[in-house]
């Protein structure tokens, strides 16, 4: 016995192996899209699947609150935020604090953040759970504008801030004449949104009902739809503004808003 425990004390006792970590398919086809569509490879790859993990994922995975994009969302919004300031104050050099602010307003709503979130494929790639799913999480504003703001925190973490800058730059920045002269900030679209689906919980449905004019001078007909019935009616020479008046004549019979 003696000897035995000479021979075992001897013994210097071994770590146990971690754990293997597992990724879902799903986490699997947001690393994929990133390498892919955007040549951006993280080098710690739970910042990029935690960005898009809604906080509704998590009673599928069992992880606790902060295990969502929530803490991530609030870094990005502070480095969005600063990126767009410094932007604001070299692009408009005799523009007062005032003035500054009222522009940057408009460049980090959430309409627009969800507006370009949607443009790059953000809201297939969102982790949430069926029931927030059926509801149109993917397309609600506030969780695409959020992730896209966590997105930003992540990239910030693990490439640092000009990383976080060019994207910025790329995805929002390069945007900014457009944002301001279509005044996406009051979008109608987004407005019928939120107001069909907190009161009636579905989502509305545009359809083209008419096209017209030759290819360098088109118009376009757009009606908005729920249940199959049509509440809104629209024209102009491009689909989104047709789309954007249908939905002011939405909400202008629905009473959901000024429509302006």
């Amino acid at each position: 016995m003696q000897l035995l425990k000479k021979l075992f004390s001897k013994v210097t006792p071994q770590p146990l192996p971690e754990k293997p970590v597992i990724i879902s398919a799903e986490e699997k086809k947001i690393i994929r899209k990133f390498r892919e569509k955007y040549q951006i490879s993280f080098n710690d790859v739970s910042l990029l699947i935690t960005a898009f993990k809604h906080r509704s994922y998590l009673n599928i995975t069992n992880e606790e609150r902060s295990a969502s994009n929530e803490r991530l969302e609030f870094l990005g919004d502070a480095v969005l935020d600063l990126v767009v300031t410094q932007y604001l104050y070299q692009k408009f050099p005799k523009r007062t604090e005032g003035q500054l602010s009222k522009i940057k307003s408009i460049l980090v709503s959430k309409p627009v953040l969800a507006e370009i979130a949607t443009e790059i494929s953000f809201g297939e790639l969102i982790l949430i759970n069926r029931g927030e799913e059926k509801t149109g999480g993917r397309q609600r504003h506030s969780i695409l504008s959020d992730t896209f703001e966590a997105f930003i925190g992540a990239l910030y973490l693990d490439q640092g801030l000009s990383a976080a800058e060019n994207f910025i730059q790329k995805q929002l920045l390069s945007r900014f004449k457009s944002i301001i002269q279509q005044e996406l900030y009051a979008n109608n679209k987004s407005l019928l949104l939120e107001h069909v689906q907190s009161r009636y919980n579905m989502l509305p449905e545009y359809r083209l009902l008419e096209e017209s004019g030759p290819d360098h001078d088109k118009n376009f007909v757009m009606g908005v739809f729920l249940r199959g019935r049509e509440i809104g009616r629209g024209q102009g020479k491009s689909k989104k503004v047709a789309e954007q008046e249908a939905a002011k004549k939405a909400l202008e019979k629905l009473g959901g808003g000024k429509g302006e």
